[in-house]
């Protein structure tokens, strides 16, 4: 199998990845091997793992994990898979003094050791130290809980450069969850991200999130492992996206490599991580962030944030599935970039070229 991985550094002169890496159903395996399971992947947050013994279960690049507050008040990252016979050791999220495997019952202790394998007796050769859950990187920004698979991957810190001291002033720490939503979508897992990077489809896709952005001067800037998206809000007292009082005057929009995008508002924050279910399937999970998810009038406030997101989500959904559909044709290999609107997407498949050519 080959895949023609050239990438033209010059946006004037680039072409687009050609259309059979969205298309081919063999090269989701070598992204999820190079791209999925050698990056920092956003897992959970940090209130779901705050007290001794909780935990919260995930995949990355289909690799079974538990996030618990260990003992010592240690976060860790651990393989799910007992190593007696592959079983689970602990499913969903909850709090717990032992993990113990739903397949056999062997138990483990919160940092991983093995504490007991029942009716074991007999089999030569066999330590309990030897059988302690695999370990992963796991590192937290703004709440959030991320996990690398790659032992020898650089840090987060790293990853995501001087975004903290960007977002310092946003106050997005102190928010907190308050809510979640799902959607399936009918496409490859990059289709949407190039979606999501540029700005030029705004004003024939959106039109009421047109009608809220001063388009002229959406400008997009790329920063090693990510960019942003800086959209000014126009001034209107029947706004849809709120403006407050001596905060920022823009939206802007953030993505870190490969899959991880940042939706800011004066008054909010969002997540959206873009999960490959197949080379023509894709999960996207939104979860939103408040100040004070319990105070009066909140929740008034998040119903009509999502309502906003989901029709905004909505069109987006149409026309990714269409470029979908479009990237089957016989008649389209791959296209050229705007370079007054596409730096961004040129930036990732940048990186996307780099980090599939490495091994």
């Amino acid at each position: 199998m080959s895949f023609d991985l050239a990438f033209d550094e010059r946006l004037e002169s680039a072409s687009t990845l050609p259309s059979r890496l969205y298309t081919d159903t063999l090269f989701l395996d070598v992204e999820k091997e190079k791209v999925f399971s050698r990056t920092w992947q956003l897992v959970g947050r940090q209130e779901q793992v705050a007290s001794t013994g909780q935990f919260f279960t995930a995949a990355v690049a289909d690799e079974p994990i538990v996030v618990v507050r260990g003992s010592d008040g240690a976060l860790r990252a651990l393989s799910n898979v007992c190593r007696h016979r592959a079983g689970p050791v602990a499913s969903g999220e909850g709090s717990c003094k032992v993990f113990r495997c739903g397949y056999h019952g062997w138990s483990y202790a919160l940092d991983g050791q093995l504490i007991g394998a029942p009716e074991f007796e007999g089999v030569q050769d066999f330590r309990k130290w030897e059988q302690t859950l695999p370990q992963f990187r796991v590192d937290t920004w703004l709440g959030l809980v991320f996990v690398n698979l790659d032992s020898s991957a650089r840090p987060l810190s790293e990853t995501i450069g001087d975004l903290p001291a960007t977002l310092q002033p946003r106050g997005l720490s102190s928010m907190r969850s308050a809510g979640r939503k799902d959607w399936t979508i009918q496409c490859n897992w990059k289709v949407y991200v190039d979606n999501y990077l540029e700005g030029y489809h705004i004003p024939i896709v959106h039109p009421g999130l047109m009608r809220e952005l001063d388009y002229a001067r959406y400008r997009t800037e790329t920063k090693g492992m990510y960019s942003v998206q800086h959209a000014p809000l126009k001034e209107s007292p029947r706004g849809r996206l709120r403006r407050e009082k001596g905060a920022a005057d823009e939206a802007q929009y953030f993505w870190v490599f490969p899959n991880l995008m940042l939706n800011v508002y004066p008054d909010n924050f969002s997540t959206n991580l873009i999960v490959p279910i197949s080379h023509d399937r894709t999960l996207t999970i939104f979860e939103w962030f408040f100040p004070d998810p319990d105070a009066p009038g909140v929740r008034e406030t998040l119903r009509q944030t999502i309502e906003f997101s989901d029709e905004i989500q909505r069109e987006d959904i149409a026309i990714c599935e269409a470029v979908q559909r479009g990237l089957r044709s016989r008649t389209y290999q791959k296209g050229r970039y705007s370079v007054r609107r596409e730096n961004g997407l040129h930036h990732f498949h940048g990186l996307l070229a780099r980090s599939l050519r490495q091994g």
